[in-house]
């Protein structure tokens, strides 16, 4: 079990990312860009010719690595699920360059026995040669089976509520079964992704989407509707995931805008399940 005074504002992992516009294109490809191999906009992400970096590109870079699954931490890592996550973009990322990602765990919430912890990790992504702040990425992670740890950090933010009527625009997105494998690839090694026998151990009928490969099919449906496939359009994300997305599934989701506010929630079409939920996008209005 988690011992919150071991790990509690410990910088875990300072990691250097060089990247190129192959990983670009792989951490595209990742996401579902590119399912329509003659639309331009999606070809801009997965073609070198023109290349243009997708906001969410931070989220893996500098990335820590599975470190809950690292014995001193002693977390119960088969029964780890991501929870929310919010990314805020200070500059635009280049299609190539070197940065460097530092995470630390941040807060610690203990929800008592049988229900698990939150622990809340801040990775800020800066460049290697000048240290310009290019994002801060906020995670918050439930440990299932770490309840009752002692964490006494309180819950930092209220979600931000999505608008009690109809959409205002719904995009459908397709995924493919082999999603998580390909997305694997551009540094999230958790096998609850790969394995199914992990993942039945995990409560899974089989491997799930990557949380964060999810939150880019979403990213793709915002800058579809509401950015033009603009990236530099998009200052900021803010979402909670909500239930497990499988590979291969379809993401329909329900968008509502108010100005340089947009709201969103996805769900797992075929289901009709939520799987990300109150979702915001602050888009930059320059």
């Amino acid at each position: 079990m988690i011992d919150p005074d071991k790990i509690l504002d410990k910088m875990i992992a300072r990691r250097e990312s060089t990247y190129r516009a192959e990983d670009c294109i792989l951490y595209a490809l990742g996401l579902g860009f590119g399912s329509d191999p003659t639309d331009p906009n999606q070809l801009s992400f997965v073609y070198e010719k023109n290349i243009q970096t997708l906001p969410t590109m931070s989220l893996v870079l500098g990335y820590p690595g599975f470190w809950l699954k690292d014995p001193q931490y002693k977390v119960d890592w088969q029964k780890v699920l991501h929870a929310e996550e919010q990314l805020i973009i200070h500059n635009p990322l280049p299609p190539a360059g070197t940065m460097i990602g530092e995470t630390y765990i941040d807060a610690i919430v203990d929800r008592g026995p049988n229900r698990g912890a939150f622990i809340y990790t801040r990775k800020e992504v800066r460049g290697e040669s000048d240290g310009k702040l290019f994002a801060t990425v906020n995670s918050n992670t439930l440990a299932r089976a770490d309840g009752g740890c002692g964490g006494n950090s309180k819950r930092r933010v209220r979600p931000i509520e999505i608008p009690n009527r109809k959409p205002d625009d719904v995009c459908v997105l397709p995924t493919i079964p082999q999603q998580a494998l390909l997305y694997r690839l551009c540094g999230d090694m958790n096998p609850l992704h790969a394995d199914p026998q992990i993942a039945k151990g995990g409560g899974f009928e089989r491997p799930i989407l990557h949380g964060r490969s999810t939150m880019g099919v979403a990213q793709h449906a915002i800058l579809k509707v509401c950015c033009e496939y603009d990236p530099h359009r998009i200052k900021s994300i803010n979402l909670r995931f909500s239930a497990p997305f499988l590979p291969g599934e379809t993401l329909r989701t329900e968008i509502w805008q108010d100005g340089a506010n947009i709201y969103f929630r996805s769900l797992a079409d075929e289901r009709d399940v939520v799987v990300l939920n109150n979702g915001h996008v602050e888009l930059n209005t320059k």
